[in-house]
């Protein structure tokens, strides 16, 4: 048990952490597109499609 009371700095420290990767597909068909769009992900983890 920490108490931020009398020991001031004895409080818990978090920290959070963001990582990101980039994939470019050049000539993406449709059948590409809706199988990264259907991806099974675990919680906390997205994904965006653009498409330009």
């Amino acid at each position: 048990l920490r108490s931020p009371h009398v020991n001031k700095k004895s409080r818990e420290q978090f920290q959070l952490r963001t990582h990101k990767r980039l994939i470019e597909i050049y000539t993406p068909t449709q059948k590409t597109v809706d199988a990264l769009s259907k991806l099974e992900l675990p919680s906390g983890v997205d994904i965006q499609v653009k498409l330009t």
